[in-house]
């Protein structure tokens, strides 16, 4: 524990700098986790340091190597940097660029053929990713077009039965006003043939009685007297009768 919060104030301490560390709660679990940071910074901090050797090296190199090309070109041709032409100076910066671009180590051919070749099977795989893209939207644009008019056609269905559903609700509308009167006209008929059947056995019981009773008034003795009352009877009677 001693050892673990000694490393942490170092590792604060360097990290700080002059400023104030600031004050923290010492515990277990918070000791533990700066330790683990410090631990972490450390690995990191080595990686980057290694890691700036490592390019510093390379620059001294290509630095050396320079100094020397520059050198046996000054001896075995007689050209330096200061005597090139700008068309020249403007090429040998633009090949530089180049190397710098493709990553390579340096400007021979040897370097140059294989980042080439990687850039072209970089190109041709991205033009074949281009194609396989452009075959999938344009079958997309067309199973959305098939997918348009498959909802026209729907829409346009969906229209047609709306309207049949209007038309047959209107006709059962109607058949349902019309059989509302059809009920309504046969309860009428039926009570009008009930106050006929009434009528003509009251008018039967009344000749029945009389006649029995032996007192038959003149007009019952006419002979129109009974076609009269069956007339009259049937006219009560007749369904058409309103």
């Amino acid at each position: 524990m001693c050892e673990k919060i000694k490393k942490v104030n170092s590792w604060l301490g360097a990290v700080f700098g002059e400023q104030v560390v600031p004050q923290f709660e010492v515990n277990t679990r918070t000791v533990d986790i700066l330790y683990q940071l410090a631990q972490s910074s450390e690995a990191r901090c080595s990686d980057t340091a290694l890691l700036i050797e490592d390019l510093k090296q390379k620059a001294a190199e290509y630095q050396a190597e320079g100094a020397h090309l520059q050198d046996v070109l000054l001896q075995s041709v007689g050209l330096s940097s200061a005597s090139l032409s700008k068309p020249v100076a403007d090429c040998l910066s633009a090949l530089v660029d180049n190397a710098m671009v493709l990553g390579v180590r340096d400007t021979s051919l040897g370097s140059f053929m294989p980042a080439v070749n990687n850039l072209t099977s970089e190109l041709l795989e991205a033009e074949k990713s281009n194609r396989r893209l452009e075959r999938e939207l344009r079958a997309l644009r067309k199973r959305l077009g098939a997918t348009l008019v498959l909802r026209g056609s729907l829409q346009e269905d969906i229209n047609k039965t709306v309207k049949a559903q209007a038309v047959e609700s209107a006709k059962a509308e109607e058949k349902l006003l019309k059989m509302d009167f059809v009920t309504a006209k046969a309860n009428e008929l039926s009570n009008r043939r009930e106050r006929s059947e009434v009528c003509w056995s009251f008018l039967s019981f009344i000749r029945y009685t009389l006649l029995v009773q032996g007192w038959t008034p003149v007009f019952l003795k006419r002979p129109g007297f009974f076609f009269f009352i069956s007339f009259f009877i049937s006219f009560f009677r007749n369904p058409f009768f309103s």
